[in-house]
């Protein structure tokens, strides 16, 4: 996906009222991740269940206002590779799904091609096989309706699902 159209997905799930954003880094989404740090927006965590767990924690941040504790809007994505959501899973329907905690996750789809690197290929093909058996429902981002797939992710989160949009890997380093 373009540089300038990834940046735009930041700004806009950002101008959106998703003010966490919290994962490991994946080249598939460089520019993203680049927008946020640019932002002071972005924390990198060392594994996919920890990003999870932060995210977590930032959703259920309480406040306390004039004496009164309540519950802040903090949304959360969480951003990661494929193989990463599939080391996950446990992570996934063990804290988020299990205490239905609605967050986005961005996924990069390497395997997406057949010619990325062997060690790619496999979870890539499996991939959308995953996500059916967490029930997780998905949209691909695409350069022309990214717009469209992030309103369809907001619009779950606001309803208190969980969602991911999954970023196809379109290049082999």
């Amino acid at each position: 996906m373009k540089e300038v159209i990834q940046r735009k997905i930041f700004d806009y799930l950002l101008k959106n009222k998703i003010y966490n954003f919290v994962g490991v880094p994946d080249s598939t989404m460089k520019y993203f991740i680049d927008q946020g740090l640019k932002r002071n927006k972005i924390l990198i965590a060392t594994r996919e269940e920890e990003a999870i767990g932060i995210a977590v924690g930032m959703s259920l941040h309480f406040e306390k206002t004039g004496g009164i504790i309540s519950k802040s809007k903090s949304n959360s994505l969480v951003f990661m590779q494929n193989a990463g959501f599939a080391n996950s899973m446990s992570t996934i329907t063990s804290l988020v799904q299990l205490y239905q905690i609605p967050m986005i996750f961005l996924i990069g789809w390497r395997g997406f091609q057949e010619n990325d690197a062997p060690e790619h290929v496999k979870i890539g093909k499996i991939q959308p096989k995953l996500l059916q058996a967490l029930s997780l429902q998905s949209m691909i981002l695409n350069e022309e309706g990214w717009k469209k797939s992030c309103d369809w992710a907001l619009k779950l989160k606001k309803e208190g699902k969980s969602c991911a949009l999954i970023i196809p890997r379109e290049f082999v380093d």
